[in-house]
């Protein structure tokens, strides 16, 4: 039976990592794509836009409006790879979920070990994904709808970016709270589940246990606001919710399953 789990739960974990890749590939096309869209649409692309429009219609349509067929391949390839990440990104959670699910049939250490596992794919996905994608536009005169800046946001690219502008504070604070901590934190409690017998591992994940119950949800929803207002500039703004954002939030709740089943697995240690 135990040979039986884990030859089902071995794939899954393989696939985890499979479907969080092919997100990630789709949602860099996607974001390229959009940047490309962004880029035609500024007040250059505009311009050229009208102008090779007007050149097509004059010559009736002997020369071809270049603009407009490589704006249409952008947003051709921007709803593909969009659609792509989603799906890649529904498969990881549904092999989560599964996954999961066949960790209850498991004893405890070995169901959180799996937990733990699960939480630090999701998090290597959630920190490397974008979260956040932001345009500002503005409407102009004769050439319609101008896209001003776009940029796309992930919690690295977000500290680095904080880092260039001279916040330091604030971006130690993310990157303590986002990257740091949790990295450590998952890490520790798969080094914990593998050497219980040391005894320091009690002091880790107390610690880490009373770390989450604030530092997770609160510090990364500060993060994406403080992320979002500083792209606002005073014009109209779009902001899109990337899979990068589910990625983490996915890691924030098995972590925090995964301390609680860890320090179960101790305290039974120890009774022992």
């Amino acid at each position: 039976m135990k040979i039986l789990r884990l030859i089902i739960i071995l794939p899954l974990i393989i696939m985890l990592g499979y479907f969080g890749v092919e997100s990630y590939k789709h949602a860099k096309a996607y974001e390229e794509a959009t940047a490309s869209i962004a880029k035609q649409s500024d007040a250059s692309g505009l311009a050229q836009g009208k102008l090779d429009k007007l050149t097509s219609v004059i010559s009736f349509g002997l020369i071809e409006d270049n603009t407009k067929i490589k704006l249409d391949r952008f947003k051709n390839q921007q709803s593909k790879s969009k659609i792509a990440s989603q799906t890649y990104l529904y498969y990881f959670m549904l092999t989560l979920v599964v996954l999961i699910m066949l960790s209850f049939t498991c004893t405890l250490a070995s169901s959180t070990l799996i937990l733990a596992i699960g939480s630090l794919i999701s998090l290597i996905f959630g920190l490397i994904n974008p979260i956040l994608m932001v345009t500002i536009h503005k409407e102009v005169n004769h050439l319609g709808d101008v896209i001003l800046s776009f940029e796309s946001k992930g919690i690295l690219g977000s500290i680095s970016k904080l880092f260039e502008s001279g916040e330091n504070i604030v971006a130690l604070t993310i990157l303590l709270f986002s990257v740091i901590i949790p990295v450590l934190k998952i890490t520790t409690l798969i080094f914990t589940l593998l050497a219980k017998e040391f005894n320091i591992a009690h002091t880790l994940v107390n610690f880490f246990k009373h770390l989450g119950k604030w530092s997770m949800v609160d510090v990364f929803v500060v993060a994406t606001l403080l992320v979002y207002l500083s792209s606002n500039q005073g014009e109209v703004s779009h902001a899109e919710i990337q899979v990068g954002l589910y990625f983490f939030l996915a890691y924030v709740l098995l972590s925090m399953v995964t301390t609680i089943q860890t320090q179960k697995v101790l305290n039974r240690r120890v009774a022992n």
